[in-house]
């Protein structure tokens, strides 16, 4: 019998998880390094990785029936939006069920990544390396924060912290807050905080976002975008735009600013809270900061408001610091990749989950799983490296007309992405039997950053 192809997956949260399982399925030798003490990524609270942002009333913004598995479905009992200590448990279960468990070695964090004539060469900081045949990246990105930058004009008197670092109402309780983002976190705080701070909780933001709530029309409201899916992307912004005015109205109704682009142009912000929240008075919207002046914030209308709190909810940097730039390009956000998954200049270097969806990420990394193991498995060829060049550069074009200029690279339409993924397998399959291709590591090859 041929040794089985070893493969590193770096990361042990949803899409390392998936991976492993994957690979497992496929019949790989695999081993899952993960920094941290548990399964589950961002959603394992207190994983002794430090790198996990959950905080107490954190639940999920995609309903279940649209984020789990398919491989593993979310139990029937379970509400339309856990919440994460249920995910976390779900994702520890998940690699319980299917033997990935034993093959993860927590507390174990990958020091740099090297290619090498013979494959790759995993060095950990707690010593020693591992010799493998492939790598998967699934390491995560909302994990490094993103703080202003530059940072604002004067100084403030009070106390500064990014959401990462909250965990739950006790750390806003009797604070003056202000908080900074239009994201899921963002409204997810300022609610708690108009509960347990001192009231009106400031909500700053420069740019808007459409606000929509978990239900439409009685159901999950993502399962009604997904009974458009079929249609072109614009189609369904008109429609579901529509379908969000005539239940809540527009985002300036409320104070808030105006969106900055269309609904599935930039990703919306889940909530049933805020907007009452701020019908009601205790959170009340404030446009972006201009400066500090002590225990004062100075904001670009000219207004003024004491604080003692600010809290950034304004996202994370992508980071893959075990891979050099030769690898990743100065800025690992535009690394261009087939699939989302693939490297152009060797294929056995892989990602899964580096990317950001309009949905859900546990059906999108599922299926990226699914396509890294069929390959490192030998039932999948890839296509040419032009015709995998022509793919991504499409790819980024069209996300440049849809989405702008922001991490055009990463973005991807959740539903057509998970259904051309399969499709990409199939047609993966009959290049291979086509070529009688089976997987072999690429040579070194040299790569300009």
């Amino acid at each position: 019998m041929p040794t089985p192809t070893r493969v590193a997956v770096i990361g042990a949260g949803a899409a390392g998880l998936a991976a492993a399982k994957s690979l497992l399925d496929e019949g790989l030798d695999v081993v899952v390094l993960e920094k941290g003490d548990r399964p589950g990524g961002l959603w394992a609270q207190g994983n002794a990785s430090g790198l996990s942002p959950a905080y107490d009333t954190l639940h999920l913004n995609t309903s279940k029936g649209r984020t789990e598995f398919a491989d593993f479905p979310m139990p029937a009992e379970w509400p339309d939006y856990p919440s994460a200590a249920k995910v976390a448990g779900y994702l520890a279960d998940y690699a319980g069920a299917f033997g990935v468990s034993e093959r993860i070695r927590f507390r174990t964090e990958v020091e740099s990544v090297v290619r090498h004539d013979a494959g790759w060469e995993v060095t950990l900081t707690t010593g020693g390396s591992e010799r493998v045949d492939a790598v998967v990246v699934a390491n995560g990105h909302n994990w490094s924060p993103r703080w202003p930058d530059p940072v604002y004009p004067g100084h403030f008197d009070g106390d500064q912290m990014h959401a990462h670092d909250y965990r739950g109402p006790h750390q806003l309780r009797g604070r003056k807050v202000v908080v900074v983002g239009m994201g899921n976190s963002a409204m997810d705080i300022a609610v708690d905080a108009s509960y347990a701070g001192a009231a009106p909780v400031l909500l700053s933001a420069r740019h808007g976002a459409h606000i929509v709530p978990k239900y439409l029309f009685g159901r999950p409201a993502d399962a009604t975008g997904a009974a458009l899916a079929r249609l072109p992307w614009r189609w369904r912004q008109r429609l579901a735009e529509t379908m969000l005015r005539l239940a809540v109205g527009r985002p300036e109704h409320y104070g808030l600013p105006a969106p900055a682009g269309g609904l599935f142009q930039n990703h919306p912000t889940i909530s049933d809270s805020i907007l009452h929240r701020i019908t009601h008075g205790e959170v009340r919207p404030k446009p972006g900061i201009e400066r500090f002046d002590g225990d004062r914030v100075v904001f670009t209308d000219g207004s003024v408001e004491q604080a003692d709190l600010v809290v950034w909810a304004t996202g994370y940097r992508v980071r893959i610091p075990f891979l050099g730039e030769e690898w990743t390009g100065a800025d690992p956000e535009a690394m261009p990749l087939y699939k989302r998954v693939f490297h152009l200049e060797d294929p056995s270097l892989t990602f899964v989950g580096l990317m950001q969806s309009t949905g859900a990420a546990l059906p999108v990394v599922e299926a990226q799983a699914k396509l890294v193991a069929a390959h490192l498995g030998g039932r999948y060829a890839l296509p040419s490296a032009a015709d995998q060049q022509r793919s991504v550069d499409a790819a980024l074009s069209g996300a440049m007309e849809r989405w702008g200029s922001k991490r055009p690279m990463m973005r991807i339409d959740f539903d057509h992405f998970v259904a051309d993924l399969p499709k990409e397998v199939a047609a993966g399959e009959r290049r291979a039997l086509d070529g009688a291709a089976t997987f072999a590591p690429a040579p070194v090859v040299e790569v300009r950053a």
